[in-house]
């Protein structure tokens, strides 16, 4: 009789696999944001487009520059670039967007290590820098939905020649965001618009439902944590209704709030990126309950319009600090070594 053989095998961590590598990952990141990509060229026209490829051709220029030509197949290039896109004004002089996607990948990215290595999301990184950089042009180079001719001829904002004046004043083809007219007091859009999309806002941030489907199709897929956009807009949902219930003409209420600016983008596909978000249970709570909570400030009490892009930053840096309050103990709590 012979006795049984144990094989032990000896290899680094991790040692669960989640079954699912970068691209795939990548890749279905990008089928989430095609219904609101669509919808959003749809409803700006050539202006939406042209944003979005530029952007993407951007980042992958940069990608190519600061990497090997092999790292341009796991598609994370492309996804930032789409969501760089997506988060910046459809009337944007080119030029600029091209900027922001480079500066997205190179600084944003490769400083901080390549894939997985960054602090702070690349995309977002690009829009703020844009956003310190050309302010004017950020605030103001809004699109009409639906309006004449935004199939067949761009904006003259968007061909503005580099670090040279628009050839049209942004006045001229643009109105207030929702966010911008309920902050100066005026009448905001009808909630069902919001939701809906048909407001003028940034390419991809105006229709919150697409943006929901997409973020519950990644979170059905197990893409990602799906308690961190639960935490994010739970809080603003808690927050909203509790200002809204203090002083109703001041605050928006609660459905308003929810489909308004760059919140649903930011909760599904922006904070739930596994490189800048915490890796524990509790500490997916504590991190999504702290950007929505930083949201609602920053929406509410400070001269920003929209605090989402600042909130998602504080919050990731906060993810370091939160997975180390968080991470699992190697004895539970009163039991002795």
């Amino acid at each position: 009789m012979t006795s049984p053989t144990c094989r032990l095998r000896l290899s680094t961590s991790p040692h669960l696999h989640a079954g699912a590598a970068v691209p795939q990952w990548m890749l279905h990141s990008v089928i989430a944001l095609l219904p609101v990509t669509l919808f959003a060229v749809a409803v700006f026209g050539l202006a939406a487009l042209a944003t979005i490829t530029v952007a993407i051709l951007a980042c992958l220029l940069a990608e190519r520059a600061c990497a090997a030509p092999s790292a341009l197949d796991d598609g994370s290039a492309m996804l930032t670039g789409l969501l760089l896109g997506l988060s910046l004004p459809p009337a944007l002089p080119l030029w600029m967007v091209a900027v922001g996607g480079f500066v997205a990948v190179a600084i944003g990215k490769h400083l901080f290590g390549g894939l997985g290595g960054p602090v702070f999301h690349p995309a977002l990184v690009g829009r703020v820098i844009l956003q310190a950089a050309f302010p004017t042009a950020m605030a103001q180079a809004w699109v009409t939905p639906l309006a004449p001719g935004r199939v067949s001829e761009l904006p003259a904002t968007s061909l503005a020649q580099p670090f040279m004046s628009p050839t049209a004043p942004y006045d001229g083809l643009s109105g207030a965001t929702p966010l911008t007219a309920t902050k100066a007091g005026e009448a905001g859009a009808p909630t069902a618009d919001l939701w809906l999309g048909i407001v003028a806002g940034s390419v991809g941030e105006t229709s919150a439902v697409l943006l929901l489907l997409g973020g519950v199709y990644l979170a059905i897929r197990r893409m990602i944590d799906w308690r961190i956009p639960v935490a994010l807009l739970g809080t603003v949902a808690a927050l909203s209704a509790l200002l809204h219930g203090l002083d109703a003409e001041r605050h928006p209420e609660v459905w308003t709030a929810l489909g308004s600016g760059g919140l649903m983008l930011g909760a599904w596909f922006f904070a739930t990126d596994p490189g800048i978000s915490p890796t524990t249970r509790r500490g997916a709570w504590i991190y999504g309950l702290a950007i929505g909570a930083l949201v609602v400030v920053m929406r509410q009490f400070s001269g920003h319009v929209e605090g989402v892009m600042y909130a998602l930053l504080l919050g990731s840096a906060l993810t370091p600090h939160i997975d180390r309050w968080t991470r699992p103990r190697p004895l539970p709590k009163g039991v002795e070594r």
